[in-house]
This record gives structure tokens, C-alpha cells and sequence, in this order.
């Protein structure tokens, strides 16, 4: 076989396998039985010039159709200030990864340590730290600390309103660890605190995971639910949209141990589903139980203010198999992303954007409900998301798929989850409505 893609002359070639002892190339896989190797052509395409290129992305683009997003369920379609890429994009930044020796790279560790300052503000808990891969493997790490911070139980409790996708990635994680799921029955939209509350009653329970706004958009009241789980000895996760805690009671008000969730909804575009980050907050008791990292704040021998990492689990890097988690990085490019929007945003923005979300979900509901041919599913306060039951559904959605409308996510047979953000004007609204 020719193996065209080597850098190597011949020459060079046969020098390195004379030192190695083999006679050919084909030597070096001699281990692998005949009948697994690939025999036949690699399918590459030859080499294409950059205007080639560009022709070929561009066509491949083409195929892809815009269209006025009245779907979230987990990720939602807010605005991206335009300063933004413009600045995440400079060098510096797009191509800058935390070295080993961390202390080395300063920005890099002042806008991480910017990032859980804010996030800790914003989810009113004790510490941050550096961002987590996503909001559904956030959850997960929160159960894993739920897990480790007991040494006798193993179940995790978690509510039936939650995010299905968050719910996967938790089964995922639960599988290898000797970790009991079990659900939390939904009454009507919100947790069950009475099942709650027997399920807790049983014993063994080391966290209980709910989340706010929970899967249909509802914002549920979980006023006392920390002192059932204290009473046992459980942890309280939340899981929050990060965007929406601008306005809504916090994990700390509520008590919670662990606050997680994903930042997408602070201004990162939906980008066919991803990249985006994940963000874990705890009391000061759980610090040391963390994951990742902790970048702090100090001085040096000057006196001049610095930033160092301050925690970190050398089981991570070393004894694996002691380490509460598996994430020894974070997700810096994002997070540095979610600075730059609440910065620029700041604190009445922020507040401003999600009040606007919740004004216009709220008059799309009233526009939608008032046609007779919708109606909600559940009666319960809802923030910016809520989930309908819709006459001839599945033909609604295509009609609405045609006019360049993604009207919501599917739920069921009969029913659709619709969100909708400060993008949306209320001229789209009404063109969702008319088409019912």
C-alpha cells in the first residue's frame, strides 16, 4: 500500500525500521490477524484549493434553513451582543488553554476566577468553580458528590419534572458507580413533596436532585424541601437555567447544597448543540468535595494582586480511582464566553432579558389558549417555557416548519413545549398564533 500521507522520504523511511528491527511497514501491525485488516482504498477525497473549499461549505450551508425558534426545552435562542465574538475571537483568547503550570497564564485565571464570581452571585452560594462540560454532566458530577460526601447511602433521588436528557445523562453516570436513581413523582406539573418526603422516609438517601424551571417550564416552590433532605442527611442539588435565576428565588434562598446547570442561556448561541458549559456552586462545607477547579485570589511577594489555582484534587490527575470526578479541565473558551455577556449585559440587563422572555411566553400562552385550539397542560405559574396541548399537533408543527417556524419541541403524542426569549417580536408571535 501506498501510504501517501507520510512526511518521510523512502530514505528515511527504511532508516527507521532498520533501527527497529522490522523489514516493511506491513511488520508492524504483524499482530493483527488478516481477516481484520482493511484491505480496500481509503475513501479521501483529493486535494481541493481554499477557493474550492469555500465553494463546497458554502454550498453545504445552503442547505441549512433559518427559521424563528420557538423551541428550548434545556437550550434557548437568546441574543449574542455583537461585541462578543469580536472580542472572544482575538487569538489570545480562541487559542489559549490553562497550562499545567497554571499560575503561568494570569488572564486566563483572572477571567475564570471573574466567571465564579459571578456565578456564585448569581446562584447566591458560597463558591464556584471553573465551568463544568455542560449543565446535564454538571448534575451528574452533583450526584457523584451527593454519593461521596455519604459513606453508608446510595440513592439518589430525583424529580420526574426534570429534563429527560438530564435524567440519561444521570442513569450514565449512576451505572458504574453503585448509585441507586430513583424518581420523584410528578402531581400536576411540580415535585411531589409528599412522595418526597416517604421516599426519604425509606432511608439510604444521599441527594435529592429537582430542578427550576423544571422540563415544562414551570417554576415549582421548594419551600422546605432543604430541611427534609437535611433531616435525613441529604444533599439538596437544584438545577437552574442559569439566565432565568436574574429574577427567580435562588438555590441559596432555597437552601440547596449544590447548584448546577448549563450558562447557554447566558447569551451563547445554540449553535446546532453546542459548545456550551456547565456551572456547579456549593456551600463551603462541600468545597473540598468539588470537582475541577478553584481559581482564587491572592498578592505575590510585591504585594501586587494575582491569581492562583487554590483547589484541585491531585486524585484527579493521580489516583483516578479515589477521585470524585473525572473532569480535571473546564470549559475556559465558554466561560470566558458567559464573562464577556454579563459584563456587558451587567446586572439590570441581565434582569431585563429575562423579564422580557417571561413577558412575551406569558402573552404568546394568553394569544394561544384564547383560539380554544390550544390549551395548557398543566395550571401552574411558568416562567418564559410552557408546554400545550394542541389540536392536530403533528400537521400545526409541519405547517408552521414550512412557513419558517420551529414552533416547540414535541412532547407525547399530543402536546408541545414553546419558549420563547427576548428575540422574539411580537410579530412572530403572532404569525405562530395565526397559523393554529
Amino acid at each position: 500500500m501506498n501510504f501517501k500521507f507520510f512526511p518521510h522520504t523512502e530514505e528515511e523511511t527504511q532508516e527507521m525500521l532498520k533501527k527497529i528491527g522490522v523489514k516493511n511497514i506491513n511488520d508492524l501491525f504483524a499482530n493483527i490477524p488478516d481477516a481484520l485488516r482493511f484491505k480496500g482504498e481509503y475513501d479521501i477525497p483529493e486535494a481541493k484549493s481554499e477557493l474550492e473549499i469555500r465553494n463546497f461549505f458554502n454550498a453545504l450551508g445552503d442547505k441549512n434553513k433559518l427559521m424563528t425558534c420557538f423551541a428550548g426545552a434545556g437550550v434557548y435562542d437568546h441574543y449574542t451582543p455583537s461585541a462578543i465574538p469580536s472580542i472572544i475571537e482575538r487569538s489570545e483568547f480562541l487559542t489559549s488553554y490553562t497550562p499545567y503550570q497554571a499560575e503561568i497564564s494570569q488572564g486566563t485565571l483572572h477571567y475564570i476566577f471573574e466567571f465564579q464570581s459571578m456565578i456564585a452571585e448569581l446562584t447566591n452560594m458560597d463558591v464556584a468553580n471553573a465551568s463544568m462540560y455542560d449543565g446535564s454532566t454538571a448534575t451528574a458530577e452533583a450526584m457523584l458528590v451527593a454519593n461521596a460526601s455519604s459513606s453508608k447511602n446510595n440513592t439518589i433521588l430525583y424529580s420526574e419534572t426534570i429534563d429527560p436528557k438530564i435524567v440519561d445523562v444521570l442513569k450514565t453516570y449512576a451505572h458504574f458507580q453503585n448509585i441507586k436513581l430513583v424518581a420523584i413523582k410528578n402531581n400536576d406539573g411540580v415535585t411531589s413533596s409528599k412522595d418526597l418526603e416517604e421516599k426519604i422516609a425509606e432511608g439510604g438517601v444521599a441527594g435529592v436532585i429537582v430542578q427550576q424551571p423544571n422540563y415544562y417550564g414551570i417554576t415549582e416552590d421548594f419551600t422546605g424541601y432543604a430541611d427534609i433532605c437535611h433531616k435525613s442527611k441529604a444533599l439538596f442539588i437544584v438545577n437552574s437555567v442559569a439566565a432565568d435565576l436574574a429574577l427567580l428565588k435562588t438555590p441559596g434562598e432555597w437552601g440547596a447544597d449544590i447548584a448546577v446547570g448549563d450558562v447557554q442561556s447566558l447569551g451563547i448561541p445554540m449553535a446546532f448543540g453546542g459548545p456550551y458549559a456547565g456551572y456547579m456552586c456549593t456551600t463551603k462545607k462541600l468545597m473540598r468535595k468539588m470537582p475541577g477547579r478553584i481559581v482564587g485570589q491572592t498578592k505575590d511577594t510585591r504585594g501586587q494582586r494575582v491569581f492562583a489555582l487554590t483547589l484541585q484534587a491531585r486524585e484527579q490527575h493521580i489516583r483516578r480511582q479515589k477521585a470524585t470526578s473525572n473532569i480535571c479541565s473546564n470549559q475556559s473558551l465558554m466561560a470566558l464566553f458567559v464573562t464577556i455577556y454579563m459584563s456587558l449585559m451587567g446586572k439590570e440587563g441581565v434582569k431585563e432579558s429575562a423579564k422580557t422572555s417571561f413577558d412575551g411566553a406569558h402573552y404568546l400562552c394568553d394569544k394561544m389558549t384564547a383560539t380554544g385550539k390550544a390549551q395548557l397542560v398543566y395550571k401552574q405559574p411558568f416562567f418564559n417555557e410552557f408546554l400545550v396541548k394542541i389540536e392536530n399537533r403533528d400537521a400545526f408543527y409541519d405547517k408552521a416548519i414550512e412557513k419558517g417556524i420551529l414552533p416547540g419541541v414535541k412532547v407525547g403524542d399530543d402536546q408541545l413545549l414553546v419558549a420563547v426569549t427576548e428575540k422574539r417580536t411580537k410579530e412572530e408571535i403572532e404569525a405562530l398564533v395565526a397559523l393554529l
